[in-house]
């Protein structure tokens, strides 16, 4: 680590340069309407008024218009700050803040969540493990960057289940023209309606965005420190579900059913330093169509998992000691990446570089060093090519990116492209393939528990991911996604029954990799359709294993969002109300194991076929979106069968209520 920490200072001040293209945002050309809820507002409600359009408050910076807003993504996508109230924000508004159309969370708030489809993997870089906490968890490319003419907040609030709540709070401010800092922090803590099922975590994150006055140097640096804490029960007992399902007035209260175990939790941890530099050498201008940019990205990442219980318990089998069990699992990285950027008017961007990964995953385990070998890891150095290439010619667009092993033990590689065909009146044909052979996760490799059924040392070969995508965007009238995914040696976690001696049966959950292909076809309609104030949003997705015996997923999924919208009090006030139907077909829903933090595949139950209705009300005042939300509210007249996983059954009806507040001054 004090090695990695000396290189880091030494390219920091060495090398000025960073691996995307670092341009200096510019926000779209804005011609806003006056009204309740404008479609780009930023400071719209508090720079303009009925009142000739003119400020009735005071702004620090009276020149500020709303496109000056803006927000930048590791990719240096700029998008405005937006106020608006409008139903994609409503499918927003959770813990991920971001829309979990192909995802179930379980009865608590951040706990876990189940999926609903299948998705090709894009990332060669393989996971340390608990795979599940990764949802939640803000990855290098989550992290966002700010540039602003005045300081900026956002404070959401979410009401959760029992005795706590979710606030997510952005504070970011220029210092000066060329220097932004934000600070934001995420934190919940729900109770529950289950004993034992508490959820804890936070996820914290200081940024600055730097550039020099000539915008020739450039620097952006975050830092987060992240925890994600969830108790755990392992569900209720297979003889309680019928008492679940009959809805017995008695166990309407959720909190008297016996859970599998009380005394048992799982916590992911992570702390992450990052840093981008760029240093264009040459620029264009009016004589020179060619620019030169170097550039380079440094990170350091620790992440830590555990599963901690006070005694075994034989829900998950025998244990070798009959004792607390303390398993952890660590996984640190450092990453180190430059390169150079050129760009002509003539042959397009080209984008080439180097990146070296140097990454250690270990265990340790409570007092079982008699059993279990705590000294084996994984150590792995590697030095990978990366290269991308774009242009836009005419009408049509064209990008290529590649990553390949050049030397080290992390033997991955991937090769990506698209052709975007825009069309008139912004419609567009997209057409995207993608390979890459990816090694498997660490805890797939290796695991060490005090507990028997979970002790393993595999020696798993690189999976590898073919994808086809054809995508469709008619304005106004659908957008049409297309999938064809097929996926050598795939590797999961499934559920095995052993029989003991005395008769009785205990279930081991092994990771499992497949010599056969498994293929899978997606179809993914979304529509929006509007009849004067009323509309209807949808989305549908189909899909099917084209593999037998491998993966279950629902052949059917779909949302629908019938709502009303319209100003009132003389535009003070913009209002959304309706409901909203999702439904799943039945099929063997993936299970969930505590001890891992992962899905696995069972073939026991099936689950499915129960519609989730919500009953909303959403509102905008000036920058404030309100949303009032009577979640399943069906579950009491349409039968009490439905779960997140086996076992762990789905959320009852509860009145949730909800808060985006934004300040620019």
């Amino acid at each position: 680590m004090k090695n990695y920490l000396v290189l880091i200072l030494v390219v920091f001040w060495s090398i000025q340069g960073f691996g995307q293209d670092f341009q200096m945002p510019k926000g779209p050309p804005q011609d806003l309407e006056q009204g309740g809820n404008l479609r780009n507002s930023s400071i719209g409600d508090s720079l303009m008024s009925k009142f000739g359009g003119k400020s009735t408050r005071l702004n620090k910076n009276p020149d500020a218009k709303i496109q000056d807003y803006l927000i930048i993504t590791r990719q240096n996508d700029t998008v405005i700050i937006d106020t608006s109230l409008t139903i994609e924000k409503y499918h927003k508004i959770n813990f991920l803040r971001k829309d979990d159309f192909e995802l179930i969370p379980f009865s608590n708030t951040g706990v876990a969540y189940n999926t609903l489809s299948f998705s090709a993997n894009n990332s060669i870089k393989p996971k340390m493990g608990a795979s599940n906490k990764y949802i939640s968890y803000k990855s290098v490319d989550d992290i966002v960057y700010y540039d602003l003419p005045t300081p900026f907040t956002e404070l959401m609030y979410r009401s959760v289940f029992e005795q706590g709540q979710l606030l997510d709070a952005t504070y970011s401010v220029n210092t000066s023209r060329q220097f932004n800092f934000s600070i934001s922090r995420k934190g919940l803590r729900s109770l529950g309606n289950y004993q034992n099922f508490l959820s804890n975590s936070s996820n914290f994150s200081f940024t600055t965005n730097y550039f020099s006055k000539n915008k020739k140097f450039k620097l952006r640096t975050h830092y987060t420190n992240q925890k994600l804490f969830s108790e755990q029960n392992g569900g209720i007992s297979d003889s309680d579900i019928s008492s679940f399902e009959n809805g017995d007035n008695q166990f309407l209260d959720r909190g008297v059913f016996d859970p599998n175990f009380e005394n048992a939790h799982n916590e992911f941890l992570g702390k992450r330093f990052y840093s981008d530099q760029s240093y264009k050498l040459k620029e264009k201008d009016s004589l020179i169509s060619t620019s030169l940019e170097l550039f380079n990205s440094i990170s350091l990442e620790e992440k830590k998992y555990k599963f901690q219980q006070n005694t075994s318990n034989e829900f998950f089998g025998n244990s070798f000691e009959p004792q607390e069990i303390n398993d952890k699992i660590f996984l640190n990285t450092f990453n180190l990446e430059s390169g150079f950027i050129l760009e002509s008017d003539s042959y397009g961007k080209f984008n080439l570089g180097l990146r070296y990964t140097a990454e250690r995953y270990f265990m340790e385990n409570f007092q079982i060093d008699q059993y279990v070998d705590n000294s084996q890891e994984i150590n792995s150095k590697t030095t990978f090519f990366r290269g991308s290439y774009s242009n836009q010619i005419s009408k049509i667009k064209l990008y290529f990116n590649t990553e390949n092993f050049i030397f080290g033990d992390n033997k991955s590689n991937s090769i990506s492209s698209a052709l975007v065909f825009n069309l008139k009146n912004d419609n567009s044909l997209i057409f995207k393939y993608n390979v890459n052979s990816v090694a498997p996760n660490y805890n797939t490799l290796i695991y060490r528990s005090n507990y028997e059924n979970y002790n393993w040392d595999n020696e798993f070969d690189n999976s590898v991911t073919n994808s086809i995508k054809f995508r469709i965007e008619l304005k106004n009238i659908l957008d049409l996604d297309v999938d064809l995914i097929s996926v050598k040696k795939h590797i999961q976690f499934e559920r095995f029954t052993i029989e003991n001696l005395d008769g009785s049966f205990d279930y081991s959950i092994t990771p499992v990799q497949y010599s056969e292909d498994l293929e899978v076809l997606k179809f993914k309609l979304a529509r929006k359709i509007n009849f004067g104030k009323f509309s209807i949003d949808s989305k549908l997705l189909l899909q099917k294993t084209l593999s037998n015996d491998i993966l279950n997923l629902p052949e059917l999924v779909s949302r629908n969002t019938f709502y009303y919208s319209t100003d009132m009090f003389k535009k003070a006030l913009y209002l959304q109300t309706g409901f909203g139907v999702k439904y799943f077909s039945s099929f063997y829903m993936n299970g969930y194991d505590p001890l891992l933090s992962e899905l696995y595949v069972q073939n026991e139950k099936e689950i499915g076929g129960f519609p989730i209705i919500d009953f909303f009300i959403n509102a905008k005042i000036q920058q404030t979106r309100l949303y009032f939300k009577f979640e399943h509210f069906n579950s009491s007249f349409t039968g009490y069968n439905y779960y997140s996983a086996p076992n762990y059954p789905y959320r009852d009806f509860t009145f949730r209520f909800g808060l985006v507040w934004n300040f620019f001054m």
